[in-house]
Protein backbone atom coordinates (compact mmCIF):
# COMPACT_ATOMS: atom_id res chain seq x y z
CA UNK A 1 0.00 0.00 0.00
CA UNK A 2 1.55 3.31 -1.06
CA UNK A 3 0.58 6.94 -1.46
CA UNK A 4 2.30 9.01 -4.11
CA UNK A 5 3.03 12.62 -3.18
CA UNK A 6 3.61 15.05 -6.03
CA UNK A 7 5.41 18.26 -5.09
CA UNK A 8 8.27 20.67 -5.63
CA UNK A 9 11.02 19.35 -3.39
CA UNK A 10 13.21 22.38 -4.05
CA UNK A 11 10.75 24.84 -2.47
CA UNK A 12 8.24 22.78 -0.43
CA UNK A 13 10.42 20.00 0.96
CA UNK A 14 9.67 20.80 4.60
CA UNK A 15 5.93 20.67 4.11
CA UNK A 16 6.02 17.60 1.85
CA UNK A 17 8.37 15.84 4.25
CA UNK A 18 5.92 16.51 7.07
CA UNK A 19 3.04 15.03 5.05
CA UNK A 20 5.21 12.01 4.23
CA UNK A 21 6.01 11.43 7.89
CA UNK A 22 2.33 11.59 8.88
CA UNK A 23 1.47 8.99 6.24
CA UNK A 24 4.40 6.68 7.08
CA UNK A 25 3.39 6.82 10.75
CA UNK A 26 0.11 5.20 9.68
CA UNK A 27 1.99 2.24 8.24
CA UNK A 28 1.64 3.32 4.61
CA UNK A 29 4.55 3.67 2.21
CA UNK A 30 5.18 6.95 0.38
CA UNK A 31 6.58 7.49 -3.09
CA UNK A 32 7.82 11.07 -3.59
CA UNK A 33 7.62 12.54 -7.09
CA UNK A 34 9.70 15.71 -7.42
CA UNK A 35 8.31 18.39 -9.74
CA UNK A 36 10.69 21.18 -8.72
CA UNK A 37 12.51 22.87 -11.59
CA UNK A 38 14.38 25.76 -10.00
CA UNK A 39 16.87 23.96 -7.75
CA UNK A 40 18.03 20.60 -6.44
CA UNK A 41 15.65 18.76 -4.08
CA UNK A 42 16.12 19.29 -0.36
CA UNK A 43 14.92 15.77 0.42
CA UNK A 44 15.51 12.66 -1.67
CA UNK A 45 12.73 11.82 -4.14
CA UNK A 46 11.76 8.39 -5.40
CA UNK A 47 11.09 9.82 -8.85
CA UNK A 48 13.36 12.74 -9.68
CA UNK A 49 12.47 15.98 -11.41
CA UNK A 50 14.74 14.89 -14.25
CA UNK A 51 12.62 11.77 -14.76
CA UNK A 52 9.44 13.83 -14.68
CA UNK A 53 10.83 16.30 -17.24
CA UNK A 54 11.87 13.45 -19.53
CA UNK A 55 8.43 11.90 -19.23
CA UNK A 56 7.11 15.30 -20.33
CA UNK A 57 9.27 15.24 -23.44
CA UNK A 58 12.22 17.43 -22.49
CA UNK A 59 15.08 17.68 -19.99
CA UNK A 60 15.36 19.37 -16.63
CA UNK A 61 18.35 21.33 -17.92
CA UNK A 62 16.30 22.73 -20.80
CA UNK A 63 13.53 23.83 -18.44
CA UNK A 64 16.03 25.51 -16.15
CA UNK A 65 17.63 27.38 -19.03
CA UNK A 66 14.26 28.64 -20.22
CA UNK A 67 12.60 31.63 -18.61
CA UNK A 68 9.12 30.42 -19.59
CA UNK A 69 7.56 29.37 -16.29
CA UNK A 70 4.23 28.54 -17.92
CA UNK A 71 5.91 26.11 -20.29
CA UNK A 72 7.79 24.51 -17.39
CA UNK A 73 4.54 23.98 -15.45
CA UNK A 74 2.81 22.52 -18.51
CA UNK A 75 5.70 20.16 -19.27
CA UNK A 76 6.10 18.97 -15.69
CA UNK A 77 2.34 18.43 -15.54
CA UNK A 78 2.48 16.19 -18.59
CA UNK A 79 5.46 14.36 -17.14
CA UNK A 80 3.82 13.93 -13.74
CA UNK A 81 0.72 12.53 -15.46
CA UNK A 82 2.81 9.97 -17.34
CA UNK A 83 4.67 9.01 -14.16
CA UNK A 84 1.43 8.66 -12.16
CA UNK A 85 -0.10 6.37 -14.77
CA UNK A 86 3.04 4.23 -14.82
CA UNK A 87 3.13 3.95 -11.03
CA UNK A 88 -0.55 3.05 -10.96
CA UNK A 89 -0.11 0.37 -13.60
CA UNK A 90 2.88 -1.01 -11.66
CA UNK A 91 0.78 -1.24 -8.49
CA UNK A 92 2.82 1.39 -6.66
CA UNK A 93 0.05 4.02 -6.45
CA UNK A 94 -2.98 3.42 -4.22
CA UNK A 95 -3.69 7.11 -3.66
CA UNK A 96 -2.17 10.42 -4.72
CA UNK A 97 -1.60 13.59 -2.71
CA UNK A 98 -0.41 17.01 -3.84
CA UNK A 99 0.27 20.23 -2.01
CA UNK A 100 1.33 23.62 -3.19
CA UNK A 101 0.37 26.91 -4.77
CA UNK A 102 -1.03 27.47 -8.23
CA UNK A 103 2.02 26.03 -9.99
CA UNK A 104 2.18 22.65 -8.29
CA UNK A 105 -1.62 22.53 -8.11
CA UNK A 106 -1.60 22.63 -11.89
CA UNK A 107 1.12 19.97 -12.08
CA UNK A 108 -0.21 17.58 -9.43
CA UNK A 109 -3.82 17.73 -10.58
CA UNK A 110 -2.69 16.99 -14.14
CA UNK A 111 -1.29 13.75 -12.71
CA UNK A 112 -4.55 13.12 -10.83
CA UNK A 113 -6.73 13.68 -13.90
CA UNK A 114 -4.69 11.06 -15.78
CA UNK A 115 -5.78 8.38 -13.31
CA UNK A 116 -9.05 6.43 -13.43
CA UNK A 117 -12.12 7.53 -11.50
CA UNK A 118 -12.09 5.84 -8.10
CA UNK A 119 -8.38 6.19 -7.41
CA UNK A 120 -8.12 8.44 -4.30
CA UNK A 121 -6.94 11.93 -5.25
CA UNK A 122 -6.44 14.88 -2.86
CA UNK A 123 -4.90 18.28 -3.55
CA UNK A 124 -4.07 20.62 -0.65
CA UNK A 125 -3.92 23.96 -2.40
CA UNK A 126 -3.88 27.70 -1.90
CA UNK A 127 -6.31 28.06 -4.81
CA UNK A 128 -8.89 25.49 -3.67
CA UNK A 129 -11.39 28.14 -2.57
CA UNK A 130 -11.58 29.69 -6.05
CA UNK A 131 -12.50 28.34 -9.46
CA UNK A 132 -11.36 24.72 -9.30
CA UNK A 133 -12.73 23.55 -12.66
CA UNK A 134 -9.34 23.85 -14.46
CA UNK A 135 -7.79 21.59 -11.82
CA UNK A 136 -10.59 19.08 -11.26
CA UNK A 137 -11.76 18.76 -14.86
CA UNK A 138 -13.93 15.66 -15.20
CA UNK A 139 -12.24 13.50 -12.56
CA UNK A 140 -12.91 12.89 -8.86
CA UNK A 141 -10.19 15.20 -7.57
CA UNK A 142 -10.77 16.41 -3.99
CA UNK A 143 -9.53 19.96 -3.39
CA UNK A 144 -8.67 21.05 0.16
CA UNK A 145 -8.02 24.73 0.88
CA UNK A 146 -4.74 25.27 2.71
CA UNK A 147 -6.07 28.51 4.34
CA UNK A 148 -2.55 29.93 4.74
CA UNK A 149 0.13 29.73 2.07
CA UNK A 150 2.14 26.53 2.02
CA UNK A 151 5.33 28.21 3.12
CA UNK A 152 6.86 26.77 6.26
CA UNK A 153 5.32 24.78 9.08
CA UNK A 154 3.28 26.42 11.83
CA UNK A 155 0.36 25.50 14.06
CA UNK A 156 -2.11 26.11 11.24
CA UNK A 157 -0.28 24.47 8.33
CA UNK A 158 0.69 21.42 10.41
CA UNK A 159 -2.95 20.71 11.20
CA UNK A 160 -4.21 21.29 7.66
CA UNK A 161 -1.46 19.19 6.05
CA UNK A 162 -1.84 16.44 8.65
CA UNK A 163 -5.59 16.31 8.05
CA UNK A 164 -4.99 16.01 4.33
CA UNK A 165 -2.36 13.30 4.80
CA UNK A 166 -4.66 11.31 7.09
CA UNK A 167 -7.53 11.76 4.63
CA UNK A 168 -5.58 10.25 1.73
CA UNK A 169 -4.47 7.39 4.00
CA UNK A 170 -8.10 6.73 4.92
CA UNK A 171 -9.19 6.72 1.29
CA UNK A 172 -6.29 4.56 0.12
CA UNK A 173 -6.42 1.93 2.86
CA UNK A 174 -10.14 1.40 3.28
CA UNK A 175 -12.32 -0.48 0.84
CA UNK A 176 -15.82 1.03 0.88
CA UNK A 177 -18.41 -1.36 2.27
CA UNK A 178 -20.58 -0.99 -0.80
CA UNK A 179 -22.44 -3.84 -2.42
CA UNK A 180 -21.47 -4.01 -6.08
CA UNK A 181 -23.61 -5.89 -8.57
CA UNK A 182 -22.37 -6.77 -12.03
CA UNK A 183 -25.11 -5.22 -14.12
CA UNK A 184 -25.06 -3.54 -17.54
CA UNK A 185 -24.42 0.17 -17.07
CA UNK A 186 -26.48 2.88 -18.76
CA UNK A 187 -25.33 6.52 -18.87
CA UNK A 188 -28.13 9.11 -18.84
CA UNK A 189 -27.93 12.89 -19.27
CA UNK A 190 -30.21 15.18 -17.27
CA UNK A 191 -30.95 18.85 -16.67
CA UNK A 192 -33.39 20.35 -14.20
CA UNK A 193 -35.90 20.88 -17.00
CA UNK A 194 -35.70 17.23 -18.14
CA UNK A 195 -35.70 15.66 -14.67
CA UNK A 196 -39.17 14.01 -14.82
CA UNK A 197 -38.24 12.23 -18.06
CA UNK A 198 -34.96 10.97 -16.65
CA UNK A 199 -36.50 9.83 -13.39
CA UNK A 200 -39.15 7.75 -15.18
CA UNK A 201 -36.67 6.27 -17.65
CA UNK A 202 -34.14 5.52 -14.92
CA UNK A 203 -36.69 3.74 -12.76
CA UNK A 204 -37.78 1.62 -15.71
CA UNK A 205 -34.23 0.63 -16.67
CA UNK A 206 -33.23 -0.19 -13.10
CA UNK A 207 -36.33 -2.35 -12.70
CA UNK A 208 -35.23 -4.21 -15.85
CA UNK A 209 -31.84 -4.97 -14.26
CA UNK A 210 -29.59 -2.14 -15.41
CA UNK A 211 -27.34 0.11 -13.37
CA UNK A 212 -27.69 3.77 -14.30
CA UNK A 213 -25.30 6.68 -13.97
CA UNK A 214 -26.90 10.11 -14.41
CA UNK A 215 -24.76 13.02 -15.64
CA UNK A 216 -25.76 16.65 -15.18
CA UNK A 217 -25.48 18.19 -18.65
CA UNK A 218 -23.43 21.18 -17.53
CA UNK A 219 -20.43 20.83 -19.82
CA UNK A 220 -18.25 18.94 -17.39
CA UNK A 221 -21.04 16.38 -17.04
CA UNK A 222 -21.11 15.67 -20.73
CA UNK A 223 -17.33 15.50 -20.94
CA UNK A 224 -17.24 13.12 -17.97
CA UNK A 225 -19.76 10.83 -19.62
CA UNK A 226 -17.84 10.82 -22.90
CA UNK A 227 -14.64 9.97 -21.00
CA UNK A 228 -16.23 7.05 -19.15
CA UNK A 229 -17.64 5.71 -22.41
CA UNK A 230 -14.14 5.81 -23.87
CA UNK A 231 -12.84 3.93 -20.82
CA UNK A 232 -15.36 1.15 -21.45
CA UNK A 233 -17.28 1.67 -18.21
CA UNK A 234 -20.59 2.37 -19.97
CA UNK A 235 -22.55 -0.28 -21.92
CA UNK A 236 -25.32 1.91 -23.32
CA UNK A 237 -26.41 5.55 -23.43
CA UNK A 238 -29.73 7.28 -22.94
CA UNK A 239 -28.71 10.79 -24.01
CA UNK A 240 -31.92 12.55 -23.08
CA UNK A 241 -30.38 15.99 -22.63
CA UNK A 242 -28.14 17.25 -25.43
CA UNK A 243 -28.44 20.88 -24.32
CA UNK A 244 -24.66 21.27 -24.12
CA UNK A 245 -24.65 21.59 -27.91
CA UNK A 246 -26.78 24.74 -27.62
CA UNK A 247 -24.17 26.32 -25.37
CA UNK A 248 -21.32 25.03 -27.50
CA UNK A 249 -22.78 26.39 -30.72
CA UNK A 250 -24.33 29.65 -29.57
CA UNK A 251 -21.79 30.70 -26.95
CA UNK A 252 -23.16 29.81 -23.53
CA UNK A 253 -21.13 28.76 -20.52
CA UNK A 254 -21.98 25.04 -20.45
CA UNK A 255 -20.55 23.75 -23.71
CA UNK A 256 -19.02 20.27 -23.59
CA UNK A 257 -16.66 20.63 -26.53
CA UNK A 258 -16.79 19.74 -30.21
CA UNK A 259 -16.46 16.00 -29.47
CA UNK A 260 -19.74 15.70 -27.58
CA UNK A 261 -21.84 12.79 -28.97
CA UNK A 262 -18.81 11.05 -30.45
CA UNK A 263 -17.75 8.53 -27.78
CA UNK A 264 -20.79 6.26 -27.97
CA UNK A 265 -20.78 6.53 -31.76
CA UNK A 266 -17.13 5.47 -31.92
CA UNK A 267 -17.53 2.71 -29.33
CA UNK A 268 -20.46 1.17 -31.17
CA UNK A 269 -22.56 0.80 -28.04
CA UNK A 270 -26.36 1.14 -28.16
CA UNK A 271 -27.63 4.68 -27.75
CA UNK A 272 -30.94 6.51 -27.78
CA UNK A 273 -30.53 10.27 -28.13
CA UNK A 274 -33.06 13.06 -27.71
CA UNK A 275 -33.22 16.84 -27.91
CA UNK A 276 -33.57 17.72 -24.23
CA UNK A 277 -33.21 21.43 -23.39
CA UNK A 278 -31.96 22.45 -26.82
CA UNK A 279 -34.36 25.37 -26.43
CA UNK A 280 -31.94 27.14 -24.09
CA UNK A 281 -28.45 28.58 -23.74
CA UNK A 282 -26.99 29.01 -20.26
CA UNK A 283 -25.34 32.06 -18.72
CA UNK A 284 -24.58 33.18 -15.19
CA UNK A 285 -26.37 36.08 -13.44
CA UNK A 286 -28.50 38.27 -15.73
CA UNK A 287 -25.91 41.03 -15.83
CA UNK A 288 -23.25 38.57 -17.03
CA UNK A 289 -24.99 37.93 -20.37
CA UNK A 290 -22.84 39.33 -23.19
CA UNK A 291 -24.16 42.54 -24.77
CA UNK A 292 -24.32 40.80 -28.14
CA UNK A 293 -27.37 38.91 -26.90
CA UNK A 294 -29.36 41.88 -25.64
CA UNK A 295 -32.89 41.90 -26.99
CA UNK A 296 -33.18 38.11 -26.88
CA UNK A 297 -35.73 36.19 -24.83
CA UNK A 298 -34.48 35.28 -21.33
CA UNK A 299 -35.68 33.25 -18.39
CA UNK A 300 -34.04 33.87 -15.00
CA UNK A 301 -33.82 30.37 -13.58
CA UNK A 302 -32.30 31.63 -10.31
CA UNK A 303 -29.97 34.51 -9.33
CA UNK A 304 -26.96 32.56 -10.60
CA UNK A 305 -28.44 31.10 -13.81
CA UNK A 306 -29.97 32.93 -16.76
CA UNK A 307 -31.40 31.00 -19.71
CA UNK A 308 -31.70 32.38 -23.25
CA UNK A 309 -34.13 30.93 -25.80
CA UNK A 310 -32.49 29.53 -28.93
CA UNK A 311 -33.77 30.91 -32.23
CA UNK A 312 -35.06 28.93 -35.21
CA UNK A 313 -31.83 29.63 -37.08
CA UNK A 314 -29.74 28.36 -34.17
CA UNK A 315 -31.82 25.24 -33.59
CA UNK A 316 -31.62 24.34 -37.29
CA UNK A 317 -27.84 24.61 -37.14
CA UNK A 318 -27.69 22.55 -33.94
CA UNK A 319 -29.94 19.91 -35.49
CA UNK A 320 -27.57 19.60 -38.44
CA UNK A 321 -24.60 19.12 -36.12
CA UNK A 322 -26.34 16.46 -34.03
CA UNK A 323 -27.46 14.57 -37.14
CA UNK A 324 -23.89 14.48 -38.42
CA UNK A 325 -22.65 13.13 -35.08
CA UNK A 326 -25.28 10.39 -34.99
CA UNK A 327 -24.71 9.45 -38.62
CA UNK A 328 -21.18 8.43 -37.66
CA UNK A 329 -22.42 5.88 -35.09
CA UNK A 330 -21.15 2.34 -35.50
CA UNK A 331 -23.70 0.79 -33.16
CA UNK A 332 -27.51 0.74 -32.89
CA UNK A 333 -28.71 4.34 -32.61
CA UNK A 334 -32.10 6.02 -32.35
CA UNK A 335 -33.07 9.68 -32.23
CA UNK A 336 -36.27 10.47 -30.33
CA UNK A 337 -38.13 13.72 -30.99
CA UNK A 338 -40.62 15.04 -28.38
CA UNK A 339 -42.83 17.09 -30.71
CA UNK A 340 -44.66 18.76 -27.83
CA UNK A 341 -41.61 20.46 -26.35
CA UNK A 342 -38.00 19.73 -25.46
CA UNK A 343 -37.97 21.03 -21.89
CA UNK A 344 -40.15 21.80 -18.91
CA UNK A 345 -40.31 25.49 -19.89
CA UNK A 346 -40.64 24.81 -23.63
CA UNK A 347 -44.21 23.54 -23.56
CA UNK A 348 -47.35 25.49 -24.35
CA UNK A 349 -48.00 28.19 -21.75
CA UNK A 350 -44.37 28.37 -20.58
CA UNK A 351 -41.71 31.01 -21.28
CA UNK A 352 -39.78 29.16 -23.97
CA UNK A 353 -42.69 27.73 -25.92
CA UNK A 354 -41.73 28.37 -29.55
CA UNK A 355 -43.07 25.83 -32.10
CA UNK A 356 -41.25 27.61 -34.94
CA UNK A 357 -37.84 27.14 -33.32
CA UNK A 358 -38.67 23.56 -32.29
CA UNK A 359 -39.83 22.66 -35.77
CA UNK A 360 -36.67 24.14 -37.26
CA UNK A 361 -34.71 21.77 -35.02
CA UNK A 362 -36.84 18.75 -35.90
CA UNK A 363 -36.80 19.54 -39.64
CA UNK A 364 -33.01 19.83 -39.70
CA UNK A 365 -32.66 16.53 -37.92
CA UNK A 366 -35.08 14.81 -40.30
CA UNK A 367 -33.33 16.27 -43.33
CA UNK A 368 -29.77 15.38 -42.38
CA UNK A 369 -30.22 12.09 -40.54
CA UNK A 370 -29.13 8.94 -42.38
CA UNK A 371 -31.32 5.87 -42.65
CA UNK A 372 -28.89 4.08 -40.33
CA UNK A 373 -30.31 6.08 -37.41
CA UNK A 374 -33.80 5.06 -36.30
CA UNK A 375 -36.09 8.06 -35.96
CA UNK A 376 -38.79 8.06 -33.26
CA UNK A 377 -41.35 10.88 -33.20
CA UNK A 378 -43.85 11.21 -30.37
CA UNK A 379 -46.64 13.78 -30.02
CA UNK A 380 -45.74 14.47 -26.40
CA UNK A 381 -43.35 16.75 -24.59
CA UNK A 382 -40.08 15.35 -23.32
CA UNK A 383 -41.25 14.97 -19.72
CA UNK A 384 -44.39 13.03 -20.58
CA UNK A 385 -44.31 9.54 -19.08
CA UNK A 386 -45.09 8.02 -22.47
CA UNK A 387 -42.01 9.59 -24.01
CA UNK A 388 -39.74 8.54 -21.13
CA UNK A 389 -40.94 4.94 -21.29
CA UNK A 390 -40.69 4.81 -25.08
CA UNK A 391 -37.01 5.82 -25.12
CA UNK A 392 -36.16 3.55 -22.19
CA UNK A 393 -37.88 0.59 -23.85
CA UNK A 394 -36.10 1.29 -27.14
CA UNK A 395 -32.69 1.32 -25.44
CA UNK A 396 -33.54 -1.87 -23.55
CA UNK A 397 -34.45 -3.54 -26.85
CA UNK A 398 -31.17 -2.41 -28.43
CA UNK A 399 -29.19 -3.68 -25.45
CA UNK A 400 -30.81 -7.10 -25.46
CA UNK A 401 -30.48 -7.46 -29.23
CA UNK A 402 -26.77 -6.68 -28.90
CA UNK A 403 -26.35 -9.27 -26.16
CA UNK A 404 -25.55 -6.53 -23.65
CA UNK A 405 -28.77 -6.61 -21.64
CA UNK A 406 -29.36 -8.05 -18.19
CA UNK A 407 -29.08 -11.81 -17.80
Amino acid sequence: MAVVIVGTLDTKAEEIGFARDVIVAQGVDVHLVDTGVMDDPKIEPDTSASEVAEAGGTTLEALRESSDRGEAVRTMGEGAAAVAVRLYEEGVLDGILGLGGSGNTSIATAAMRALPVGVPKLMISTVASGDTEPYVGIKDVAMMYSVADIEGLNQLSRRVIANGALAIVGMATNEPDVEVEERPTIAITMFGVTTPCVQTAREYLEAEGYETIVFHATGTGGRAMESLIEEGIVDGVLDVTTTEWADQHVGGILGAGENRLEAAADAGIPQVVSTGALDMVNFGPRDSVPEAFEGRQFHVHNPQVTLMRTTAEETAEIGTIIAEKLNAATGPTALALPLGGVSMIGVEGEDFYDPVADNALFDALREHLNDSVELLELDTDINDERFALAIAEKLDAYMRAAGAGPT
